[in-house]
């Protein structure tokens, strides 16, 4: 077998390996080697930790009973759109819980998918409230005034509420729209005290450090704040810098935006534009992380009133929609490092679905275009694959001739190739060239929340999570193993066996994969097969004769 295929071969098995390790890794709960943790892991408690946390509990238990005492107690004031169902509690103006009415959950489908949410094992809250002196903050109780609570009769609805301390008042303002994720935030404050004042608004986004419950552990995506400026871009910042106190983000500035992110939703804070402001990121609690923005409001003398306006967006991670409601807002659609390839693919994907209206063909439909965009290398690297193919008996020869000498044994295989004039690494280059496209294409169907909840044809009815019967990632390695066929076999029996067991490593993987995932694959490899038994027909031949 030629240098450039066993090379290639060995690559692809050793990649393989690695990757099912380290996902078989991730899956049974440890943590990744490539991609890292963003979770950490617990040991079993012991009988000291145990009467540690007990005492936690009392502790936690005694602080809210003087909570109670102090600001009253908390009520759960629903509003709702046609788009989300949130629920704002009355101690502190706290967003505690907000449905999206279009997705379902992970693990159970009879449910709507929540992001703001208090019950266990989620924490995940929005918070807002005034620092600078003792203020109206996010533990402070306040009334609510009356209004419609949907939007069947408008096509908007305010919740308002007012809250007071040491003469200080603060209004909250939450504006929800019909057919829009974002909410506006207005805070008002009013000081009613006879002393001037410098209060500061925060706005702050509080979150567990777990992982959304359902999501598929083999692929893992980020989840964890981030920040925006026009001067340092998008920074995502990961729950164990926050616990180790090693955050390196921007600080200070008079734009951007803050949020948490997890794969296909987001939650972010659009402050007012050139509203300076101070970024930060905190450990609050026990795996407890909190980021936000305190802006300050500047001197306000008795009887003067400030107000700042902000944007909530908490939804799906909607490419067109999040460019629009800020800069860089899109990014939170993390590609990584090929970026610059995935949202051109996301863009002809997005405009397929338009016309076909189904995003399983428009995965099909994009991946024959991707084909035949590149039809051209892959036809060199096949013609080259045959070319090999044919000369194969003469290398055969050499090796057999020169077994016991590998400088001679090289240099009649180069003579060899030159004479021929063929290049060993002939197939290896278009391959190369077309590996961003595909890893950009599998992030793009990975990030889309697009794909959430869409069905392609009969079993599958949901793009987003693995084939139920495990048909698509058998056809993936029926088609691998076929194409394994009509490559050139390996030399070495042994590497012979080991590269038969390619396929099986793959449809394991493939096992846990979304399904708009592997249909990519599939469609890919069965184009391949095609073109590969076009080119070895056309250019194969019979081998030359040594």
């Amino acid at each position: 077998m030629n240098f450039r295929n066993r090379t290639t071969l060995w690559l692809v098995f050793v990649v393989s390996i690695i990757m099912l390790w380290d996902n078989w890794q991730v899956y049974q709960g440890g943590d990744s080697l490539i991609f890292g943790s963003s979770v950490k892991k617990t040991a079993p408690a012991t009988a000291r930790q145990k009467r540690m946390e007990a005492r936690e509990q009392a502790l936690a238990e005694a602080k809210r009973a003087e909570e109670l005492k102090l600001y009253g107690p908390s009520e759960l004031i629903e509003v709702s759109t046609d788009l989300v169902k949130v629920k704002v509690d009355t101690r502190g103006g706290v967003i505690k819980y907000l449905e999206l009415f279009n997705y379902r959950d992970a693990t159970d489908k009879t449910r709507n998918r929540t992001l703001f949410d208090t019950n266990e094992p989620r924490t995940y809250l929005a918070q807002t409230g005034l620092i600078g002196g003792d203020f109206p903050n996010h533990k402070t109780g306040f009334m609510v005034k009356p209004g419609p609570r949907n939007t069947e009769q408008a096509k908007a609805v305010q919740l308002v509420l007012e809250g007071e301390r040491n003469g200080v008042k603060l209004i909250k303002t939450f504006t929800l729209k019909r057919g829009d994720y974002a909410i506006d935030v207005k805070h008002e404050i009013i000081n009613n005290s006879k002393e001037t004042i410098k209060p500061s608004l925060y706005l702050q986004l509080l979150r567990d450090g777990e992982k959304p419950e359902g999501e598929s552990k083999l692929t893992s995506t980020f989840t964890g704040p981030a920040v925006y400026t026009s001067k340092e871009k998008f920074e995502k910042i990961d729950f164990d810098e926050i616990e180790d106190s090693k955050t390196d983000h921007a600080k200070k500035a008079d734009n951007g935006w803050f949020a948490m992110i997890q794969n296909h939703f987001v939650s972010a804070f659009i402050p007012a534009k050139k509203a300076e402001r101070e970024i930060y990121t905190r450990l609050i609690d026990k795996g407890l992380y909190a980021v936000g923005n305190v802006l300050p409001l500047g001197k306000l003398a008795p009887g003067e009133k400030a107000v700042s306006e902000s944007v909530l967006y908490a939804g799906p991670q909607d490419s067109l929609v999040m460019e629009e409601l800020a800069v860089g807002l899109d990014l939170v659609k993390d590609y990584g490092l090929v970026t610059i390839v995935a949202k051109p693919l996301y863009n002809v994907l997005a405009k397929i679905h338009q016309y076909l209206g189904n995003w399983g063909w428009s995965i099909i439909a994009l991946t024959v275009l991707i084909k035949l965009i590149f039809a051209p290398l892959s036809a060199y690297s096949y013609k080259s694959m045959a070319n090999m193919k044919s000369v194969n008996p003469k290398i055969q020869e050499i090796r057999e001739r020169y077994k016991g000498d590998k400088q001679q044994m090289n240099a009649a295989m180069m003579a060899l190739y030159k004479t021929e004039k063929i290049n060993p690494m002939g197939g290896c280059l278009p391959v190369v060239i077309q590996i961003p496209v595909f890893i950009a294409l599998y992030w793009v169907l990975l990030a889309s929340v697009e794909i959430v909840g869409a069905p392609w044809l009969g079993w599958i009815t949901d793009l987003s999570i693995p084939d139920p019967y495990y048909i698509l990632p058998l056809l993936m390695a029926g088609s691998m193993f076929i194409q394994q066929k009509m490559s050139p076999p390996p030399p070495d029996p042994l590497q012979a066996k080991i590269m038969m067991f390619v396929p099986v490593i793959f449809s394991v993987m493939f096992f846990f994969f979304p399904a708009g995932l592997v249909l990519y694959w599939v469609v890919n490899n069965v184009l391949s097969v095609g073109q590969q038994y076009y080119i070895n027909k056309k250019y194969g031949g019979q081998p030359k004769k040594a």
